[in-house]
């Protein structure tokens, strides 16, 4: 029996990878190392494809290290002291929720590709490399880092009902709706991506362009 088999633990776990999803790390290392705000300059974004547009590659790094950082550090955590899957999947969505709609800053934060990586790595890591296959394969034929994280993202069930179908491991029912919904909340929180995509006005990495 887990440690948060009681409703109230069980909740407390939830809120807690919340608020530590929202942290919103781009915003703080820029800040800090550079005197600026991200969410005023490129996309407005705080996540680290914007740190690194506009506040520089250490910046970015740090950023994506961190976003990554939280995500598998709640849902790592949550499996050390807890069996039940349908929890485990409850705080991944919960600290991805958190990165996305942080409270901190209004409800406005990123769009959630790294943090979801993030999960993944301690929770389904077969799931999250051939995720991370994808990103990278679109990501060197095309240069477009949101092109690569929409389709990454969409593949997430896919691959989840792909492994669990050839018994290659167990997802559960959870698992596999927690994944449906990050694969669609990084394709709506890209969307501005994509009509700038199609319109032909979204920068590549390595551009001079910024969005």
């Amino acid at each position: 029996m887990g440690i948060f088999q009681a409703p109230e633990i069980a909740a407390a776990a939830i809120v807690s990878a919340y608020l530590l999803g929202a942290i919103p790390f781009g915003l703080l290392f820029a800040r800090w190392l550079t005197g600026k705000d991200p969410r005023k300059y490129g996309s407005g974004n705080i996540g680290a494809t914007n740190a690194l547009r506009t506040s520089g590659k250490k910046v970015g790094v740090l950023t994506l290290l961190s976003d990554i950082g939280k995500g598998a550090l709640a849902v790592g955590l949550a499996q050390y002291l807890q069996s039940d899957m349908t929890l485990v999947a409850a705080v991944a969505l919960a600290v991805f929720l958190g990165h996305v709609f942080p409270i901190y800053l209004k409800f406005k934060g990123g769009k959630g590709v790294a943090t979801m990586f993030g999960v993944l790595i301690p929770w389904l890591p077969w799931v999250g490399i051939s995720a991370f296959a994808v990103w990278l394969l679109l990501f060197k034929l095309s240069r477009y880092v949101s092109l690569a994280s929409v389709v990454a993202a969409l593949m997430l069930p896919a691959f989840a009902w792909l492994f669990d179908a050839l018994s290659w491991f167990k997802v559960t029912p959870s698992s596999l709706f927690t994944c449906v919904i990050l694969a669609l909340l990084v394709a709506v929180r890209h969307q501005e991506n994509m009509r700038r995509l199609w319109a032909g006005e979204e920068p590549k990495i390595g551009s001079a362009n910024k969005l």
